[in-house]
């Protein structure tokens, strides 16, 4: 006879990914639950939208309704101990809105949301409305935005090729918040990379060498979730972001050419994080 041991002590934080699905499992939804669960959360998974993408481009993207991403954000969250949201491809403003009053009855809950507005290879990933659904009415319930450079650019209307701009940038989103951005600085030139928080009116800077071999797909992805789940476990928004960081440059320094685009991310072996 089987026994079943339930140790309560060793079940893992709860994280909710949002998300579209990418059917090279480079970014979206796929990427997420990896990550997810490579450093020690327990996934669940709200489809947004479904993808048609290889590593070179965007063919298509078939979006959910609105109220169907609610439906599936309300069971997972009524039911389950969800420790930590993660938000990504959010495609319509329709399922913005949506999402937006899901979080409001929610708001104990930790949210870092990766703007998505388009893919890596091309193709759009939000409509203009939901750009503008996402200023007014979901930046209030996110902890941490984590927009790279053209996302920041497109949400601010701003030129952010100098730091003065990018530094208003990053206030125009957090004072819009009310919580923290991360400003990623990955579409900058240069061997040192230096991503950007803005939290309570105050930046920190954190740099760290190029990974040199892309482009690579799924990057955005991979460190909104990992630095989800750090939160999730309680730690502080700047050990969370830089524990997502090495993992994010020990999952590109692991990528793969599959195809004839894009590097795929892959989860390293056997590593501690």
């Amino acid at each position: 006879m089987t026994r079943l041991l339930h140790q309560e002590s060793a079940v893992p934080p709860v994280l909710l990914t949002v998300a579209g699905s990418d059917p090279t499992a480079g970014a979206g939804l796929q990427a997420d639950l990896k990550t997810i669960t490579a450093l020690g959360g327990y996934a669940l998974t709200v489809v947004t939208a479904i993808t048609v993408q290889d590593t070179q481009r965007v063919h298509r993207v078939v979006p959910l309704p609105g109220a169907l991403v609610a439906q599936q954000m309300r069971c997972c969250l009524a039911e389950l101990p969800v420790a930590g949201i993660k938000l990504g491809m959010l495609a319509t403003a329709e399922i913005v809105l949506a999402v937006a009053e899901i979080l409001a009855q929610w708001p104990a809950v930790p949210v870092v949301a990766d703007p998505v507005l388009a893919g890596t290879g091309g193709g759009t990933l939000l409509d203009a409305g939901g750009r503008e659904a996402m200023l007014q009415h979901l930046l209030p319930h996110i902890t941490l935005l984590t927009p790279n450079l053209p996302e920041a650019a497109a949400l601010t209307g701003l030129d952010l090729h100098t730091a003065s701009a990018r530094e208003e940038a990053l206030a125009r989103l957090g004072q819009q918040s009310g919580q923290a951005v991360l400003l990623t600085g990955g579409h900058l030139p240069g061997a040192q990379l230096t991503d950007l928080l803005w939290a309570q009116g105050h930046l920190s800077a954190f740099t760290h060498a190029r990974i040199a071999g892309g482009p690579f797909h799924g990057t955005g992805c991979t460190l909104a979730s990992a630095i989800a789940v750090g939160l999730a476990q309680g730690m502080t928004m700047a050990t969370a972001i830089e524990r997502a960081q090495r993992w994010v440059r020990r999952c590109m320094q692991e990528s793969l050419a599959l195809g004839h685009g894009q590097r795929l991310l892959h989860v390293p072996q056997n590593e501690a994080f």
